[in-house]
């Protein structure tokens, strides 16, 4: 299949990037659009239980978003700001620093506000990341990202982030801690419309996939194949494979919330369409031409031109009807990307 990340950009108006969120989650709006002709109907997020039937399992992804993103300072009094991404071995951590230059393993700085807690940079890597570790091997990095952390907003939203964004820029059911970004179509579910799926007879079930950074990165390349894919981490529990086997046994639908739970039922998916539990990290990029193993439908946000994620939904769907319903959206003033509305695909 001849493939160009050209083929997949569309113009956006700069004022409908959500800047912030909406108060009420289930008052978003929400896009429905059939998989099979592309035809589109308006609702409101509040409207899903009436748009799936007893017997369908939603899947969420229960990661939950770190205060990854932390102001230091070097003895010099030169600024350090620290993405942190991953722990590795004891209490080490994977982090971007800007700017990286002159940290060199071995250089230590202090938290902005605080300088009683002290980080040495333990090692450098090609890819530009830095090992950071607490200096004398006191405390942790988690505790230190809960009580002097900012949560990391993506670079579309032209703000600091603010208390408020550590409640809003987390979905009501996270849980497992570990991503530096939203799994953002869950944002829009609130505790009554879950309870209000639970008495339609909507099924749920949770996987984990802690979104990395890579998520927001462009596609530069003119084919779509070549791009780098991010890697991130994943666990698909044993209940939750068995569950999703059931349904689909019983002729329910599996309906994703958002793309981090593709890529992760894909990754895991047998040729059968059953579910491999486990745990480990995924590279799967899903582009058109890909055919589904597990998924029926995909509830998701509005995503950026020429991405990834762009991308994955336009392979579920098709370009064509894809790239006509964002632009319904857009005349109808649909709020985009991560605070923004919702999108529904059957």
């Amino acid at each position: 299949m001849d493939l160009k990340t050209s083929d997949f950009h569309y113009d956006l108006p700069e004022e409908l990037i959500a800047q912030q969120p909406l108060r009420n989650r289930d008052r978003s709006r929400l896009l429905v659009m059939n998989r099979g002709d592309g035809g589109v109907e308006h609702r409101c997020f509040a409207d899903l239980p009436d748009l799936l039937c007893p017997g369908d399992r939603l899947v969420f992804n229960d990661t939950r978003v770190l205060p990854a993103r932390l102001f230091c300072r070097k003895a010099s009094g030169a600024a350090i700001e620290f993405l942190f991404l991953e722990p590795e071995r004891g209490k080490r951590w994977r982090a971007l620093a800007k700017p990286a230059r002159r940290l060199r393993p071995g250089v230590e700085v202090t938290v902005e506000g605080n300088p009683s807690i002290g980080l040495r940079i333990e090692a450098a890597s090609d890819d530009g990341t830095r090992v950071v570790a607490p200096i004398a091997d006191k405390g942790r990095i988690e505790d230190i990202l809960e009580q002097h952390g900012r949560i990391p907003l993506p670079p579309y939203i032209h703000r600091e982030a603010t208390n408020e964004d550590r409640d809003t820029y987390q979905t009501v059911y996270a849980r497992t801690p570990g991503a530096v970004a939203a799994p953002t179509a869950g944002l829009h579910f609130t505790q009554p419309l879950l309870k209000r799926l639970q008495t339609k007879g909507v099924a749920s079930s949770s996987v984990t996939l802690h979104v990395g950074v890579g998520t927001f990165r462009p596609v530069k390349e003119d084919d779509p194949r070549d791009h780098p894919i991010h890697e991130e981490r994943y666990e698909v529990t044993e209940a939750t494979a068995k569950e999703i086997t059931q349904t689909r046994a019983a002729g329910g639908r599996i309906i994703a919330v958002g793309t981090t739970v593709v890529r992760t039922l894909e990754h895991c998916a047998r040729r059968d369409g059953t579910i491999e539990p486990g745990k480990g990290v995924t590279r799967l990029m899903i582009l058109p031409g890909y055919r589904f193993k597990v998924i029926d439908g995909l509830i998701t946000n509005f995503h950026l031109p020429g991405s990834t994620l762009l991308m994955l939904v336009s392979a579920l769907a098709g370009r064509e009807h894809v790239l006509n319903a964002y632009g319904e959206a857009i005349h109808a003033r649909y709020r985009f990307y991560s605070y923004g509305d919702a999108m529904a695909i059957f």
